[in-house]
């Protein structure tokens, strides 16, 4: 029974995919400098205009509590992107035979997936120097997504996204 326990929580847990975050930035930019925001008014997100919508407001939140202001005029334009694929299972079929003098071995070997293939979405967060128009930051986030998920869950699983992708913005400079 504690043996079924187990291999049931481990399921459980390879089942689950967390959120996968990038960063690149331009090493001279000086963070400091950038007190406020604002999104660009074309905005092509590729969410839903619900989930873009609640994506915003996490990330209002997220930015007002480190220090920046929403404006007109801002310093930075932040840009979303957003994409859903289908991602592959990893199972493999393997099959080998060996020897050495008169002993002959062989093998086959069997990979059961983990789980179904599942969507996964990536949302990019790029952004832009108001003044100079160029961009200098920029993160990408990789995480599992269900179409059927109710309001209060997708909600959630953004806040989550949000949380990870900011966790370390500003970066440190060195």
């Amino acid at each position: 029974m504690r043996y079924l326990f187990f291999i049931l929580l481990l399921f459980s847990l390879l089942s689950c995919s967390g959120v996968r975050v990038n960063y690149d930035y331009d090493k001279g930019t000086n963070f400091s400098n950038y007190t406020s925001y604002n999104y660009f008014s074309d905005i092509e997100s590729g969410l839903s205009q619900l989930d873009e919508k609640r994506l915003m407001n996490a990330l209002d939140s997220t930015l007002q509590s480190k220090g920046y202001l929403l404006a007109e005029e801002p310093d930075f334009f932040i840009n979303i992107l957003s994409n859903e694929y289908r991602s592959s299972p990893n199972n493999a079929v393997g099959v080998g035979i060996g020897g050495t003098g008169r002993n002959v071995g062989g093998g086959v070997s069997v990979g059961l997936p983990l789980g179904n293939s599942g969507i996964q979405r990536r949302i990019q967060f790029d952004f832009v120097d108001a003044e100079k128009d160029q961009l200098f930051w920029q993160a990408s986030s990789e995480s599992g997504f269900r179409e059927n998920a109710s309001p209060s869950v997708r909600e959630e699983r953004l806040r989550a996204v949000i949380k990870k992708v900011f966790a370390k913005f500003p970066p440190e400079q060195r």
